[in-house]
């Protein structure tokens, strides 16, 4: 198993290569690298004896064995976008272990179709929207996403148009209701794993997720000349506001707020800003929590707004529940790491997944990896080679299980 654990790390690796940014691991939803990781991703496939294809919506997939197209297959994968200068294994040893866990699978003569799916989209970065890949296998592809625009100005429709995909057929992306299931491999993106020394954990539920984009809209005037009581500083009334959420999640059990992008006019050193636009990203395991927090910083916004005689916009872009993983899979996957000889541990993830969404379509569970020092969404995101290889081991157990259900049933 060290091998094959080693191979899908440097399948990583070498798919970390293909970026927008020469030096830094950045690839955006369906911009040209994506063009590279689907031919290598591709030919490990066809290697695999697996039918492929690529959907409208830019997810490339895989079924083995080709005769399974539809019915009685187990669903795998992750995604293949990035965020900007990411590191090398957000999303995409997901895919690679999925791979992994079809060689396993054929190796074993397990009776049991697998469907490998390489997202397209998870993170949001390019149209400022999650989970497009996702959305459309699950079926939960909103039309009105199509319109969506680019820092370029280039739409949903148009990045779909120009990757030679049409984008009218994207509700044939979606699966049918008679899949098994859905199982993502990921890295925990968190402390808690190495924090107790283990290598894997089940997942057992997503946290609830709303993000926001708020534009506070004042006065831009000469830095020197105006008094500090005739300002209308846009900026300033955003700096109030980011402190604001901060302070209510530091106070709050569970939960998080980040503010990670913000973006300033005029942006000159001598000039008071006349608009601010800030990001909001709220989550807690409970979605009661995270509305009142919501609720309770979007009041505080107008207020400050309010106070300083400055306007307010507001965008609700995401609202997400708060999503249980399915038990029944999720029990196997813990059974499968008791099997494989190693501590059962269960936990919550705080970060987004495609799992979440493909949960509204079918049974979904999920595997977390250690991440060494909990970095992730940084160059410096790692794994360990023992805990890759422990994820093959419940990956075999758990196969193992899941055809032999199968085989009772049919």
């Amino acid at each position: 198993m060290r091998d094959r654990a080693r191979r899908a790390i440097a399948e990583c690796l070498h798919v970390a290569t293909m970026t927008e940014e020469p030096g830094r691991i950045t690839r955006r939803f369906l911009t040209p690298p994506v063009h590279d990781v689907h031919t290598h991703l591709r030919r490990r496939m066809e290697a695999l004896g697996m039918a492929v294809r690529i959907d409208a919506a830019g997810n490339l997939r895989g079924i083995w064995p080709p005769a399974h197209t539809s019915h009685h297959r187990l669903v795998m994968g992750s995604h293949i976008d990035t965020v900007p200068d990411a590191g090398a294994y957000d999303g995409v040893l997901g895919v690679t272990l999925a791979l992994e866990w079809v060689q396993l699978a054929q190796e074993a003569a397990l009776p049991i179709a697998i469907e490998v799916i390489a997202f397209s989209e998870e993170e949001g970065v390019r149209f400022g929207f999650p989970f497009i890949g996702s959305r459309a296998v699950a079926g939960r592809f909103d039309p009105a996403l199509l319109e969506l625009e680019d820092a370029d100005g280039i739409s949903v429709e148009d990045a779909i148009r120009a990757f030679g995909l049409d984008p009218l057929a994207i509700e044939a992306a979606q699966i049918d209701r008679d899949v098994i299931g859905f199982v993502e491999v990921h890295i925990e993106q968190g402390p808690v794993l190495e924090a107790d020394g283990l290598s894997v954990a089940a997942v057992s539920g997503i946290v609830g997720q709303t993000r926001l984009s708020l534009q506070f809209s004042g006065h831009a005037n000469h830095a020197g000349t105006t008094p500090m009581h005739l300002r209308c500083d846009a900026l300033a009334a955003a700096a109030e506001w980011i402190s604001v959420a901060e302070t209510l999640a530091s106070h709050t059990d569970g939960l998080v707020a980040t503010v990670g992008k913000i973006a300033i006019e005029p942006n000159a050193a001598n000039v008071i800003p006349g608009m601010a636009r800030a990001s909001l990203d709220v989550r807690h395991a409970r979605d009661s929590r995270r509305e009142a927090a919501v609720e309770e910083l979007v009041a505080r916004a107008h207020a400050i707004a309010d106070r300083r005689g400055i306007a307010i916009e507001l965008t609700r872009q995401m609202n997400e529940p708060a999503v249980s993983m399915d038990e029944r899979l999720t029990a196997y996957l813990s059974d499968a790491i008791e099997a494989a000889g190693f501590p059962a541990k269960s936990m919550s993830s705080g970060a987004g997944h495609d799992a979440m969404v493909m949960s509204t379509r079918v049974p979904a569970a999920m595997l977390f990896l250690r991440s060494p020092g909990g970095i992730s969404h940084h160059p410096a995101e790692a794994v360990r080679e023992e805990d890759v290889e422990a994820s093959l081991h419940v990956g075999r157990k758990f196969l193992e299980r899941l055809a032999a259900e199968q085989a009772s049933s049919s």
